[in-house]
């Protein structure tokens, strides 16, 4: 249908081009003709004016008779032209008018098949229509029921409501009740609240006054206590004055020997001091072993027996163990199962543990006095008792003794190489002696947090010497399972003095989205060390801002709200509900 249809538009076309020429055609022919009649009516004007012996008209009369050749010459060729375009038009019609009549036949077909289209479309035409009205009987019938439904409903709230007002209304005169007497139990508790602070008042006042009274009475006190130390330093400074006359009067050194005696009298002051604080020590540490004993006592109730037998074993090993090294001698306490049993036969009784508490502290001061007097006496004669001859050649070293200082020596040359050989040692300085670790790291723990995989980390650690001499560090190694991500740049500084510091750089390079754990180890002169290293994917940390939702007193049929809120405190996005 295309095909026939653009074939008799370029027909037309023709045509009208065919006639167009023709007209151009009709009308160039015209102008020539006129062209030659003009130009024989100027030849003739040039005869004439030749005959008259008119130069200037002549030569006008030739100009015009030149240029009205050349316009006739242009015509012709336009004609020439015209012609030309005329018969290529007249083939072309031809050739489209037998071309038209060999698609006839096509034409005809696709007519038919156009008048079976139409026919199709109408009949669709009209079964949409017929569904759209079977929709809209449909359509609307569900809006009549649900008009009906509506209806019932609005009813069904109208109903509702009516009874939410009775409802209301009965509860409201409840809570006007609730409310009466709950403000009668207020007005109750504020009188007793307002009783108690006049009270606690009055005794506040009375307090206050009592204490005026004790600073009065201390004052005086204070006062018969400055005058006795007065007297009892005037009285020292009358003794002391007597003792001089009298060691003055003996011929001996009076300074000296009071400085001594004042010596004497401070040591007493301070052994005294001391045993009241061993007395308290050691009444502190009963008290707590009587109290482990008592919850032991308890324990054993509920326990089965093999484990209170345990349980017990193991408290009684540690209380012999803190008797022995902290409270007592071994001569003046009892075993440890005499204590354990005194402990449980006197759990239950309050005084007789009390009672038993002192007499053994008695008995301990009694010794330690004891003590103290034996200590007085050497228990072998020294250099003391002995004047020594300075000038006196010393016998000859008994062999065993040269032995012993060869292999002193020995050892101390091998103390000497153990820094170069790596062997380990531990460092002593006056007074103490160095334990734990020799090295701090800052930070303590290396932590990569929320990384990305493909992204680059670096961190640097600060380690410093926290040992109490020159020490020396160099890097072990990382955790196996770290090896592929996790790379450490440490360049040894030699020795280091004690608080001194080094830098190591740790870059950490993700390829998989997991958390990974392990340690950078170190070796320094003291023993082995490790900085802990932790890599933490991105997580959802979500938090509320209150445990427990409290909507406090309330009103039978009032409304309260809450509003809680939920934070996200990760670096990981998520979804609640």
């Amino acid at each position: 249908r295309r095909v026939s249809l653009g074939r008799e538009e370029i027909l037309q076309s023709i045509n009208d081009v065919f006639v167009s020429c023709s007209d151009t055609l009709s009308a160039c022919r015209l102008r020539s003709k006129m062209l030659a009649k003009q130009l024989d009516h100027v030849d003739m004007e040039i005869e004439r004016e030749e005959e008259a012996g008119n130069v200037a008209a002549v030569s006008r009369l030739q100009a015009m008779s030149s240029r009205l050749c050349t316009e006739l010459e242009r015509e012709k060729e336009l004609e020439l032209r015209i012609a030309l375009t005329l018969k290529e038009n007249l083939v072309e019609m031809w050739q489209i008018e037998t071309e038209q009549g060999k698609y006839e036949i096509l034409r005809e077909q696709l007519q038919k098949d156009e008048e079976e289209l139409q026919m199709q479309y109408q009949e669709e035409r009209e079964a949409r229509i017929w569904k759209e009205k079977i929709t809209a009987l449909q359509a609307e019938g569900t809006r009549r029921t649900r008009e009906k439904r509506e209806k019932e409903a609005q009813r069904e709230c109208e109903e509702r409501n009516k009874k939410l007002l009775k409802d209301a209304k009965k509860n409201h005169e409840k809570a006007v009740c609730f409310l009466r007497q709950s403000m009668a139990r207020i007005h109750e508790k504020n009188a007793k609240e307002e009783v108690k602070a006049q009270e606690h008042m009055e005794r506040r006042i009375q307090a206050v006054l009592s204490l005026k009274t004790s600073i009065t009475s201390n004052r005086e006190k204070l006062q018969t206590l400055q005058i006795l130390n007065k007297a009892k330093a005037l009285e020292a400074k009358k003794e002391e004055m007597k003792m001089r006359e009298a060691i003055l009067a003996e011929g001996g050194n009076a300074i000296r020997e009071i400085f001594l005696h004042k010596r004497q009298q401070e040591h007493d002051k301070k052994k005294e001091a001391f045993r009241e604080l061993q007395k308290s020590r050691k009444m502190e540490i009963v008290s707590r072993i009587l109290q482990e004993k008592a919850s032991i006592h308890k324990q054993k109730r509920s326990q089965p027996p093999t484990k209170a037998i345990k349980a017990r074993g193991k408290l009684e090993v540690i209380f012999s163990c803190i008797f022995k090294t902290c409270v007592l001698s071994p001569k003046s306490w009892r075993s440890p199962s005499v204590c354990s049993s005194a402990g449980e036969r006197t759990a239950p009784q309050g005084e007789s543990s009390e009672s038993r508490l002192q007499d053994v502290l008695w008995e301990s001061g009694d010794e330690a006095t004891e003590r103290d007097k034996t200590l007085l006496v050497p228990e072998f004669p020294g250099l003391w008792s002995r004047k020594y001859d300075l000038h006196k050649v010393p016998k000859a070293e008994d062999p065993t003794q040269l032995a012993v200082e060869a292999m002193r020596k020995q050892m101390a040359e091998k103390k000497k190489e153990e820094p170069q050989t790596g062997i380990l040692h531990r460092q002593i300085v006056p007074g103490r002696e160095h334990k734990g670790c020799a090295f701090h790291s800052k930070p303590s723990c290396i932590h990569f947090k929320d990384f990305d995989v493909g992204q680059t980390y670096k961190k640097k650690i600060v380690l410093t010497n926290a040992s109490y001499s020159v020490n020396y560090c160099r890097l072990v190694g990382i955790s196996e399972w770290l090896k592929d991500f996790i790379s450490v740049h440490f360049d040894p500084p030699g020795k280091m003095s004690s608080g001194m510091s080094c830098e190591f750089l740790v870059t950490f390079k993700p390829m998989i989205n997991e958390g990974l754990e392990g340690e950078v180890m170190f070796m320094a002169q003291t023993g082995s060390f490790s900085v802990p290293l932790k890599c933490t994917v991105k997580t959802c940390i979500l938090a509320l801002d209150k445990e427990l939702i409290d909507f406090g007193s309330l009103v039978v049929g009032e409304t309260i709200s809450r509003t809680i809120s939920l934070t996200n405190s990760g670096a990981l996005g998520t979804r609640f509900k």
